[in-house]
């Protein structure tokens, strides 16, 4: 069994080397917004999903890369869409794509990616092909269903937990669960397990995004690549305002709603006020406690699957890994 950091090794090199590869590609203005995507780092959590899945049943992992980088590529591609539409200014502690290449460049590059994903997608020789193209497709459209989700819910003054649950699963877990379900399809594992991956990876992947909800208010910015409270100067619904929603009372329901709607209120006095009124309902420890709830639950999925728990042993590893970063 390979190691979660000699499958990030192995993923790296092998997109050092496809994005390598997009240097001859013309028009460069449509390939080099792919390269500095691609090159901007960041753990690879879906691809090396891909991989672990996969290397839970066969060692040749070399088999399942062009799947893994397809992931990767796809996920990329979402980012830089969703900052365009978040009018984001940074991402992993450097300018967005249409920042740095402008706005249209980065659409029309975000566009490529997508279809670039199915090309190296298209690579992988198996049996299970049908059954991963299938996935794959429907998950793309889940994805695009969550954005709408998101953008819809930014115009409305409530939106229940299950709602954005239901929309956090669509823009960001179905990915995550796509990601260990292909790397099962393709390693020909039965459809019992490779369920039981994919609902590992839509618990993983709720417990991800409330992560990084609660990192955008309470983290550190150092630490989270992205400006701390982001979310509340943007009036992005997230877990945390949910449920500061949910258990206010009206009096502080209008008092947060004023304070959001406030456009000459300045940025860092709404991001202190916003948060003292977190503070007073504890958020902070609910949101935290749902997280808990939720790897908790891809913990119970993990022990149901039918293998030797040596072999499941990398991926508790990585539950414990992800886990910090809410510390």
């Amino acid at each position: 069994m390979y190691t979660i950091d000699e499958l990030q090794k192995i993923l790296n090199a092998e997109l050092q080397k496809r994005s390598s590869e997009l240097d001859t590609q013309k028009p460069a203005g449509l390939y080099s917004p792919i390269r500095y995507s691609l090159d901007a780092g960041g753990k690879r959590l879906r691809p090396v999903l891909l991989l672990m899945a996969y290397n839970l049943f066969h060692e040749d992992i070399e088999s399942a890369l062009p799947a893994a980088l397809a992931i990767e590529v796809f996920h990329n591609f979402t980012l830089l869409h969703d900052d365009i539409m978040d009018k984001s200014e940074v991402r992993r502690n450097s300018p967005t794509v249409h920042v740095k290449y402008g706005e249209n460049s980065a659409i029309l590059s975000g566009d490529a990616m997508a279809f670039l994903s199915y090309r190296y997608l298209m690579e992988e020789n198996s049996l299970r092909m049908s059954d991963v193209l299938e996935l794959f497709t429907q998950t793309a459209l889940e994805v695009c269903e969550g954005q709408q989700f998101d953008m819809e819910y930014e115009s409305r003054e409530i939106v229940s937990e299950a709602e954005y649950l239901e929309m956090i699963r669509l823009k960001t877990a179905v990915l995550l669960g796509c990601s260990l379900k292909c790397g099962a399809l393709l390693a020909n594992s039965t459809y019992k397990i490779a369920n039981h991956l994919y609902d590992l990876g839509i618990n993983l992947g709720l417990a991800f995004q409330i992560q990084d909800d609660w990192l955008d208010a309470f983290g550190e910015s150092e630490y989270f690549g992205k400006r701390i409270g982001g979310d509340i100067i943007a009036g992005k619904q997230s877990y945390p305002l949910v449920k500061a929603i949910e258990l206010a009372d009206d009096q502080t329901k209008q008092q947060l709603r004023k304070v959001l709607a406030d456009e000459k209120l300045p940025a860092g006095k709404k991001i202190e006020s916003v948060l003292e009124i977190y503070n007073q309902l504890e958020i902070k420890d609910l949101a935290f406690e749902k997280i808990q709830t939720l790897f908790l639950n891809a913990e119970n999925i993990l022990q149901q699957i039918d293998l030797a728990e040596p072999r499941k042993s990398k991926f508790y590893e990585l539950m414990v890994q992800m886990q910090k970063r809410s510390h």
